[in-house]
C-alpha cells in the first residue's frame, strides 16, 4: 500500500486562501438571494445533463412527480443512452437545456461529472452533481470557485446524507452521547458484472472511488479532515483486468481511526452494508443502511436515549426526497445546504487520498 500523508500538491497556503475567500463573502457558497416568486413556491425548472449514471432512474421519477420542481427535459450526448432512456422523455441539446432550466442535475458517467457541472455553472445554473463529483482535487476546487463566483447552489449527491439512521448515529457521536470517538468502520459492497468492470477500472481508486466515496463522506462529516490516509487497493476478483475491486482505506486522526472498505465481489451485499461508531461511552451501528436500522449501546442514558442496548425507531425514508427538497429551498433563497463548501473540499481531498489519486 502507498501511505499518503498530509503534504500534497494542494498546499496548505492555497487551502487557507481558498477557505478564507469563502468566509470573506456575506453570501454562503450554496445560497442565493431570495426572489419575489419564492413566496408562491413556484416550481423550479430542472433538467438532466447526462442520464447514464445508475442513480438517474430514481431521480428522474422523483423529479417528474415533485411539486417543488418542473422537469423540463433531458440531455445526453450518447445516442445509445438516449435509446434506452425513459419513454416519452423530452430530449434536448445542451444549449437548449441550459437555456430552459434553473437547476441542472448531472447524472452523466463519472469521468464527465466535473465537465458537465462546470458547463452548467458557467451558464449560471444551480447544480445537483452526482458523486463522485470530480476525479481530481483541482477540478473540484474549480467547481467550488465557480459556484461561489456566480452565487449558484452546488449540491453533491452523496445519497446517505439524509438517511435517518446515519444522521442519528452521527448526531449521537457529535453531541458526545457516545463519549470520545476512537474508531469508525464502514463497509459498502456489491456485485459487479464483468462487462461493467472497465467503467470502474477507469479510475485508480476503483471500488473505493465509485462506492467507497459514500463512506468517505460520512467519515469526514463526522471526524473532519484526516491527518493521514493510507489506501489499500487490491485486485482480487477472477477477472482479467486491473480493477481495484477489494479496497480499504485507513483514516488517521489525533485520537481516532476510521476504516472504510468497498468490494464489488459480495453476493447479496445489501444487508451487510453498515456504519459503526465506537466511543468510550457507547456505540452506534447502522445496519443495514437501507432501509436503515440503528442499534445503540450506551453506558449511561444520554440525550433522548436510555442506558443499555436498544434498537432506535426511525422515520420512513426514501432516497433523494429530502435532499431535493433542501435543494429547492436553497435555490429559492431559503436555508443553505447543510454541508458547507469547506467540508465538501475536505471530503474530496480525503477521497482522492483514499483512492491514491491525489
Amino acid at each position: 500500500p502507498h501511505s499518503i500523508g498530509s503534504p500534497t500538491r494542494f498546499t496548505m497556503p492555497s487551502r487557507r486562501l481558498f477557505l478564507a475567500s469563502l468566509a470573506a463573502t456575506s453570501i454562503a457558497p450554496w445560497v442565493v438571494p431570495a426572489r419575489a416568486a419564492d413566496t408562491r413556491q413556484t416550481p423550479v425548472k430542472v433538467g438532466f445533463l447526462g442520464t447514464a449514471y445508475s442513480h438517474f432512474a430514481d431521480k428522474y421519477r422523483l423529479l417528474r412527480e415533485s411539486a417543488d420542481f418542473e422537469l423540463v427535459g433531458l440531455c445526453d450526448d450518447s445516442a445509445e443512452v438516449r435509446a434506452r432512456g425513459p419513454a416519452g422523455a423530452r430530449w434536448m441539446s445542451r444549449q437548449e437545456l441550459l437555456a430552459a432550466v434553473e437547476v441542472v442535475v448531472v447524472e452523466s458517467e463519472p469521468q464527465h461529472h466535473a465537465r458537465d457541472a462546470k458547463e452548467a455553472l458557467l451558464a449560471r445554473r444551480h447544480v445537483h452533481l452526482e458523486k463522485p463529483p470530480a476525479d481530481s482535487l483541482p477540478a473540484f476546487r474549480e467547481l467550488l470557485d465557480l459556484a461561489q463566483t456566480h452565487q449558484r447552489v452546488l449540491q453533491i449527491g452523496y445519497m446517505w446524507r439524509y438517511n435517518p439512521g446515519v444522521r442519528a448515529a452521527i448526531e449521537a457521536a457529535q453531541k458526545g452521547w457516545l463519549g470520545d470517538i476512537f474508531l469508525v468502520r464502514a463497509t459498502m459492497n456489491t456485485t459487479l458484472a464483468g462487462p461493467r468492470r472497465p467503467d470502474w477500472a477507469r479510475f485508480r481508486g476503483g471500488a473505493m472511488f465509485e462506492q467507497g466515496s459514500h463512506l468517505v463522506d460520512m467519515v469526514v462529516r463526522l471526524l473532519g479532515r484526516p491527518q493521514k490516509v493510507t489506501p489499500f487497493l487490491k485486485t482480487s476478483g477472477p477477472f482479467n483486468d486491473q480493477l481495484a475491486d477489494n479496497t480499504l482505506a485507513v483514516f488517521e486522526y489525533p485520537r481516532a481511526l476510521a476504516i472504510v472498505t468497498s468490494a464489488p465481489l459480495q453476493p447479496n451485499a445489501g444487508p451487510h452494508r453498515f456504519l459503526e461508531i465506537l466511543g468510550t461511552s457507547g456505540s452506534a451501528r447502522v445496519q443495514p443502511l437501507e432501509p436503515p436500522g440503528l442499534h445503540l449501546d450506551l453506558k449511561s442514558a444520554a440525550g433522548p436515549y436510555a442506558a443499555g442496548s436498544q434498537v432506535v425507531p426511525l422515520p420512513a425514508y426514501q432516497r433523494y426526497v429530502d435532499e431535493f427538497r433542501d435543494l429547492a429551498t436553497a435555490v429559492r433563497g431559503g436555508a443553505p445546504l447543510p454541508v458547507t463548501a469547506a467540508v465538501e473540499l475536505d471530503i474530496q481531498e480525503a477521497l482522492m487520498r483514499a483512492c491514491d489519486m491525489l
